[in-house]
């Protein structure tokens, strides 16, 4: 036995002759929630299909709170949650009913099934639609019913695909606080190909891309992967943009508004310094000057290209 409550060696599965993903190696040992960010057919659903148990891995070994999961399944299952993209749902079952169910098919003792339910309801917000059938709920609380069902046996781990597909933007925002809550107990995995959802959810994020890991770091250091490449300046007398252009490290300036431009400069320049100097050399009069930072979609995009994880 040993602390992690997940521990990912060599990864590896394919499908027919095409690998779906290759060495994939990580480890989640404290509690919170675990981003797992890539595009669709990624390899992110193969990687908790295996994690879970849904799937036999083609190499590589999953261990879910120190037990093997090719030997003895049934007792790292016991330690996990799951709630798939397409939520497990039996709409023609009442909320209670469908829980108890669960608890059922959980191995749950008898006479905590009952205690199990309530808990799980109330810390999913579903209580007061105990008796209503699944499927006259909105999406919003079928996804809820979805995540008491993966937390219903306490485990200690909690993998969620794409919980927040399909949802609106307020369904979204209380999905979210859920999972956030969950993750204060849990060790959880999110999983998403939208990179805003990882980035107000999580405090961890791993990217896989074309079947391989190429990220795997805090949320802040993901967001600050790539190093700012343009500056907004404005200037109450502004020279002409061409004379800004030939500046040393300004690779091209474009006009934003007659006083506001944007700057972009090459990598590693120390241009602000440089900018200020100049203005007040020159008398440009600058009243503002802001980096502007890579968005989360152009660094989605270099790190698709990387060939070795950045760490």
């Amino acid at each position: 036995m040993n602390n992690n409550i997940v521990k990912i060696t060599n990864l590896s599965h394919r499908y027919g002759t095409a690998w779906a993903i290759r060495d994939i190696n990580f480890e989640i040992s404290e509690l919170g929630v675990m981003g797992l960010l890539g595009s669709n057919g990624a390899g992110k659903s193969t990687t908790m299909n295996i994690m879970c148990g849904v799937l036999n891995q083609t190499e590589g070994r999953v261990e879910i709170g120190g037990y093997i999961m090719g030997q003895d399944p049934i007792a790292a299952k016991k330690l996990i949650g799951f709630l798939p993209q397409n939520a497990p749902l039996y709409m023609e079952l009442t909320v209670k009913e469908y829980l108890t169910q669960c608890a059922h098919l959980r191995l749950i003792d008898g006479k905590k099934i009952s205690a199990a339910v309530d808990k799980a309801m109330a810390k999913c917000g579903v209580s007061h639609f105990k008796n209503r059938l699944i499927s006259n709920l909105s999406g919003g609380y079928k996804q809820r019913v979805g995540i008491a069902q993966a937390i219903i046996h306490e485990p200690k781990l909690v993998v969620l695909d794409e919980p927040t597909n399909g949802l609106d933007p307020n369904q979204i925002y209380e999905v979210r606080k859920l999972i956030k809550e969950v993750g204060d107990e849990k060790a959880v995995i999110f999983s998403s190909h939208i990179l805003s959802e990882i980035q107000a959810t999580c405090s961890q994020v791993k990217m896989i891309e074309n079947g391989n890991m190429v990220f795997s770091d805090t949320m802040d250091a993901f967001n600050n992967y790539i190093e700012p490449d343009s500056l907004i300046m404005s200037l109450l007398n502004p020279p002409p943009i061409q004379e800004m252009e030939i500046l040393m490290g300004v690779k091209k300036v474009d006009l934003i508004s007659p006083t506001k431009f944007r700057v972009h400069f090459a990598p590693g320049e120390e241009i602000s310094e440089r900018l200020i100097q100049i203005s007040s050399a020159e008398g440009w009069r600058m009243r503002e000057i802001t980096l502007e930072k890579s968005s989360l979609d152009q660094i989605f995009a270099q790190l698709s290209n990387q060939k070795s994880p950045v760490k």
